[in-house]
């Protein structure tokens, strides 16, 4: 009898797990394995072969839970659609959750943890930008040769009680030692940019000998390009001249050149975290925290603390002109004292302030149609300039009024009848 057997020797091997089979059929085979050949096709080490043709078994790994569960409902509220704040990188979710919600871990640690959760990863994977690929040369200068001055602008930003600000962030940074200056302002005018400048110089203590800078219209009357020097407008070059340093705009469409500030001005992006969360002081408060952080941490670049590398980059820099020449770039301030009804008087014109600064002198700067206020060097309140005799923040007259009425249970909406009644009676004609 004659019988034809359709026999499938083919054998796949799919994981290390199928080899203590493979080697007891080898062996009823009498053939020999081919331990190379099962290495090379698997990826591992022969020595791996051998240990589990001998029937090693890898234990169960027990899946434990992350101590950054608990934190997994907040970070879902904040990357979810509904959320108006906006992060645009895990490093400033990070920030934010340890400044704000208790976090105590490592950043690698919490860059983790965001990738193993997929509905995470994809929010961070749909605004990832794209990286240039333009080869970078770096570069470091001499302590005190170089300063860089950039700005980030029209910074879409909603306050607290829905107010929509383009507010600017204006950056100098010593390129050697990377200790910088902010200052937020809502315009961009020359006379902010040269009160920043003077302030930033009197920081540092001293004025460091060039300025690098874009071809912003503040700086430059004509941009300069790969073909003309271009040309540095009269005011700002006499400042120059009266300052003791040189200026040296970039060539426009290559803002490499000032990477030292353009790189990190990303750090800028953590006004993001905090949209729908502040008013415009408190923001500028936020800012001025955020720049003390920077400076007091550690540079990856430089391996060094920026305010401590500050203290030998000073000791090179040029001199301040004279206070006259300082004050003349500086935006006067107009000292006015805080009455008994936490206001302070501008042009026979009254403005609120926070309660608590009754009695007390304060520092008023005006420019762009607004009045700023400051308590020794902290912004407290900005107002716009009102022809109204009486201005008050609907939350500083609520403050007021709930201390002298501690019993009422409905203050702001007696708060609103009032003020629409003071606004009635003390309008100009």
């Amino acid at each position: 009898m004659h019988m034809q057997l359709n026999i499938n020797t083919n054998i796949e091997i799919k994981s290390l797990s199928d080899l203590p089979k493979f080697k007891v059929l080898m062996e009823s085979l009498k053939m020999k394995i081919n331990k190379s050949k099962l290495a090379r096709d698997m990826g591992v080490d022969r020595r791996t072969i051998d240990k589990y043709l001998d029937g090693y078994e890898q234990k169960n790994i027990r899946n434990r839970a992350s101590k950054l569960d608990k934190f997994y409902e907040t970070i879902k509220l904040l990357l979810s659609e509904e959320s108006l704040q906006k992060f645009y990188y895990k490093r400033v979710l990070w920030q934010y959750l340890t400044d704000n919600h208790g976090l105590i871990c490592g950043q690698s640690t919490f860059r983790k943890y965001i990738s193993s959760k997929a509905e995470f990863q994809c929010y961070f994977n749909s605004g990832k930008r794209k990286s240039s690929k333009m080869e970078v040369i770096r570069f470091e200068t001499p302590p005190a040769e170089q300063a860089q001055l950039d700005w980030k602008e029209n910074i879409k930003y909603i306050t607290k009680d829905g107010q929509i600000l383009y507010v600017n962030v204006s950056v100098l940074l010593l390129s050697n030692s990377r200790f910088r200056t902010f200052n937020l302002s809502i315009s961009k005018s020359q006379s902010i940019l040269l009160a920043f400048l003077t302030e930033s110089f009197e920081v540092f203590g001293g004025v460091p000998k060039t300025i690098l800078t874009d071809n912003m219209k503040t700086i430059m009357d004509e941009p300069r390009t790969e073909y003309q020097k271009g040309k540095v407008n009269e005011r700002f070059f006499q400042f120059s001249k009266d300052m003791g340093f040189k200026v040296k705009p970039c060539i426009a469409g290559r803002p490499r050149t000032k990477a030292k500030v353009e790189s990190p001005m990303k750090l800028l992006d953590e006004i993001h975290a905090y949209q729908g969360k502040f008013d415009y002081e408190e923001l500028h408060q936020f800012v001025q925290k955020l720049c003390n952080r920077i400076n007091n941490s550690y540079h990856q670049g430089t391996g060094k603390i920026p305010i401590l590398a500050l203290k030998k980059e000073r000791n090179l820099l040029l001199p301040l002109p004279h206070d006259r020449i300082r004050d003349f770039y500086k935006i006067d301030p107009i000292l006015a004292k805080v009455n008994p009804s936490n206001m302070i008087t501008f042009k026979s014109n009254q403005y609120s302030v926070p309660s608590g600064y009754i009695g007390k002198t304060l520092s008023l700067q005006v420019y762009d149609n607004h009045i700023f206020i400051y308590y020794n060097t902290e912004l407290i309140v900005q107002h716009s300039i009102s022809n109204l005799k009486i201005n008050y923040k609907p939350e500083h007259y609520v403050e007021t009024l709930a201390r002298g009425l501690p019993f009422s249970t409905d203050i702001e909406e007696l708060a609103r009848k009032n003020l629409e009644a003071i606004n009635e009676v003390y309008k100009n004609e």
